[in-house]
């Protein structure tokens, strides 16, 4: 069978990077002589920041820049030597003084990042397992990647599910000597707490449960000494099986990352030989002679008033926008505050508007953040007046309806996107947007469409017609098994004119999670889903269905309208995704690459998936004998054909039957079944009786049998379009012949049947795409754009796509 492509996600983070630098909101350049925090001049503008992580402003403090002056005049601009052998003088002093700080011996690194990368991998050993927070920093989960060739267990869980948490953290426990579970003390887009005080409990509770926190969000601007938001929660003791990571840089003012061990022991490891630690490069002597003279101030009790100033700003902020209507997706007393407004798109709309107002802020998109919570994340410092804090509240509120109006997004949509309450009263568009005179009509079942004019939009595309969705709505409906009933959702969209411009169809149900992964995990999963029927799946709102092929969408890409029209269908799905609480939206069996419409959906928050090859025979070509046919194929085709299934033809029955017994198909649909448990390319689960017993009943379908020694080797379960092209839809085959090449002498068969029966065209679906394509199909690589209600739901299923 041909190999699943799996997307790692690279082209989406990287298209969505690109849109923004190219809109002129990221990657960007200051232009100022001389830097005062306060101020960024960017093309010729001066913009009030409102995006630094210097919440204190100490990289503006004389004593700092003083400090770093006389270190470099002192020891030069580097100390070009690995801390293995010798580590410059200021190191000991820096050291005595994080000290007094903390209590607890430092390690001190040349940044957090490298911090995370010597000290996972060092006290994480090879019997522990590792539980990562979902919204934990970047650079905790790729330094976990380190652990996985050594065979160490790492998996994700919801952001700060307490509950989710314990039950993993009990599992584990038996099979495991320690559990660390990683977090961030203040999370850098949304300044959401880390529930502190909970885990504690937590600890208390299981001995083998360990933490990992990454506060540097938290440094200075909190705690006694500013030690951090963590140290202040725990007053200032931490539990021996924790480990912290602070910083030096951001608000402390300097550079380099920190460590805290309560643990003597594992102080000693890490500092002896903690990776890279013991062989990178040394903090440059400004970086500690900055650092010096920033923790003799945190040292002194100014650091307690700088703290007070940076609250006052902070909670002016928070009672301005207690005012507005804004939805700030986390409220508290953290510098960091972030206001979410849904799709790309938007957020890039935003910020450009904000600029050109006069602020700089940050735009909080994938893959910091889910792609449909993107948003913008606004930072109060010292820097900031009360003036430019009332400036900004004003702006915000000005321009924030103004964005959502332009890009046709309601605030309940946005408050939707991050399971916020929604206010009734504001449901409705806000006055600039305009559907340009769209009409849309939502069906729920095929019955309310005229079948010909259905069957109109889309021709020669298998069994996506009228008769083959109606058969369907019969078979996936009143099973008993909730994986057997599907939602079906029907969508036209035509201009004031009544012209078509979109239709389509969606089908909700249960999908398993690791549909495309490879088939070594699906089959160590579905050994869990002996006992676990349901365990790693999701309900999803897919476009077409599991059993339909072809495309599924009807775009006039040429009306001036698509865009708007498509704008209109994608609101209506994340209508139709919060009232049936479906995790996943997913557009599928896109054709081409980079195209118009990749970038429309990558803006409107879509994740782009490569999905198996599909496979049509677009024409029979014309033949009256099978070497015509035999002689269009490849020189390597036809030998093969020859070899392995002309040669053998005879010792075959082909057969092609309207009419079975019910003896037969229980018979066929083990067939089928055999199929389903050897081949696990694309694992869903297995289709009811009921469709296979509506398929007596309908004349549309019929049944392509193999039969050798008298008995059904393989059968083929194909759909009849009206317009004369022919789909063999599902395979059953006894795999105690495969010696006998049954699967590709079926193929050859149904493929004479369909030319000899006079259809125009065939549809040959996913999978085996090479033998397919030996017997003249052709090969069309196949694209899927999913929208994941959060991170985890995507990591979930990146993880299994990548077989982990």
């Amino acid at each position: 069978m041909a190999k699943i492509k799996h997307n790692h996600f690279l082209d989406t983070i990287d298209k969505v990077l690109s849109q923004s630098k190219d809109q002129g909101i990221s990657h960007l350049y200051s232009e100022d002589d001389f830097y005062t925090g306060r101020t960024f001049k960017i093309n010729g503008q001066d913009l009030l920041n409102f995006g630094t992580t210097s919440y204190l402003g100490l990289a503006q403090d004389e004593r700092l820049i003083k400090g770093a002056v006389e270190a470099v005049q002192k020891y030069g601009t580097q100390f070009p030597l690995s801390k293995a052998y010798i580590s410059c003088t200021l190191y000991k002093e820096i050291e005595d003084l994080l000290f007094q700080m903390y209590g607890y011996p430092t390690v001190i690194t040349k940044n957090s990042t490298l911090a995370h990368v010597g000290v996972i991998p060092s006290a994480v050993r090879d019997e522990d397992a590792v539980i990562l927070d979902h919204q934990v920093h970047a650079s905790v989960q790729n330094a976990c990647q380190l652990l996985k060739p050594r065979g160490i267990r790492v998996e994700m869980i919801t952001h700060s599910y307490l509950e989710m948490l314990e039950r993993r953290v009990k599992e584990l426990s038996g099979r495991y000597e320690a559990v660390w579970y990683m977090i961030d003390g203040i999370y850098s887009m949304y300044g959401d707490y880390a529930p502190i005080h909970e885990l504690m409990e937590l600890m208390e509770k299981y001995p083998k449960l360990h933490l990992y926190v990454d506060d540097v969000h938290g440094m200075s601007w909190a705690g006694k000494n500013g030690t951090g938001y963590i140290m202040e929660e725990l007053a200032g003791k931490l539990h021996e099986r924790m480990i912290l990571v602070g910083t030096m840089s951001k608000t402390f003012g300097a550079s380099g990352g920190l460590v805290i061990f309560p643990d003597g022991e594992l102080f000693r490891k890490v500092k002896t030989f903690g990776g890279p630690l013991a062989f990178s490069a040394q903090l440059e002597p400004a970086s500690l002679g900055a650092a010096i003279a920033s923790a003799k101030l945190h040292l002194s009790d100014e650091i307690y008033q700088m703290q007070d100033e940076l609250r006052e700003r902070i909670q002016y902020f928070n009672d301005l926008l207690e005012e507005m209507n804004v939805p700030l997706v986390e409220k508290n007393l953290s510098p960091v505050f972030y206001i979410g407004t849904g799709m790309p798109a938007t957020g890039q709309r935003f910020v450009q508007r904000m600029m050109k107002a006069g602020f700089f802020l940050n735009l909080g998109m994938f893959p910091a953040v889910p792609i449909k919570n993107t948003g913008v994340r606004i930072t109060i410092s010292r820097h900031n007046t009360m003036e430019d804090i009332k400036a900004l509240a004003e702006a915000i509120e000005r321009e924030y309806p103004i964005t959502l109006a332009e890009e046709q997004v309601t605030i309940n949509q946005v408050r939707n996107a991050f399971n916020m309450k929604v206010k009734e009263e504001e449901e409705t568009y806000l006055p600039i947007a305009d559907t340009h005179g769209l009409k849309l009509r939502y069906e729920t079942s095929i019955i309310s469409f005229d079948k010909e004019n259905w069957n109109s939009l889309f021709k020669h595309n298998g069994n996506v017609e009228w008769d083959a969705l109606a058969f369907l709505e019969s078979s996936f409906i009143d099973n008993e098994q909730k994986e057997d009933n599907w939602g079906f959702h029907y969508f036209t969209i035509r201009d004031n004119k009544g012209n078509p411009i979109l239709a389509t169809f969606f089908t909700d149900g249960i999908w398993k999670d690791d549909m495309l992964a490879p088939q070594e995990v699906s089959r160590k999963i579905e050994q869990r889903r002996a006992n676990e029927p349901y365990y790693l799946t999701s309900r999803v709102l897919a476009m077409g269905s599991f059993v339909t092929t072809g495309s599924h969408l009807f775009l006039d890409q040429k009306h001036p309208q698509w865009k708007e029209a498509f704008s209109v269908l994608l609101n209506e799905l994340e209508k139709l995704q919060e009232k049936l609480e479906v995790q996943n939206i997913l557009l599928r069996d896109f054709i081409g690459q980079e195209t118009e419409l990749n970038s429309y959906l990558v803006e409107r928050g879509f994740l782009k998936l490569d999905m198996p090859e599909t496979c049509t025979i677009p024409e029979l070509t014309p033949w009256t004998c099978e070497d015509d046919y035999i002689n269009t194929l490849s020189a390597k085709a036809r030998r093969n054909i020859r070899k392995e299934v002309i040669s053998k033809e005879n010792d075959f029955t082909f057969e092609a039957r309207d009419t079975i017994t019910r003896e037969e198909l229980s018979e066929y649909i083990q067939l089928y079944k055999n199929v389903v448990e050897y081949n696990r390319e694309i694992n869903v689960f297995n289709y009811p009786n009921s469709f296979f017993e509506n398929m007596i009943r309908s004349s549309k379908w019929e049944f392509l049998t193999l039969s050798y020694n008298h008995q059904v080797v393989a059968v083929v379960f194909s759909y009849k379009s009206s317009d004369n092209c022919y789909t063999p839809l599902l395979i059953g085959m006894d795999y105690d012949y495969l010696d006998q090449h049954i699967y590709k002498q079926m193929l050859y068969q149904f493929v004479k049947y369909a030319k000899k029966s006079d259809y125009k065209s065939m549809n040959l679906g996913f999978s085996a795409s090479f033998e397919k394509k030996k017997l003249g199909a052709d090969v069309f690589a196949t694209q899927a754009y999913l929208q994941a209600k959060d991170n985890y739901s995507l990591e979930k299923i990146e993880m299994m796509m990548n077989g982990k």
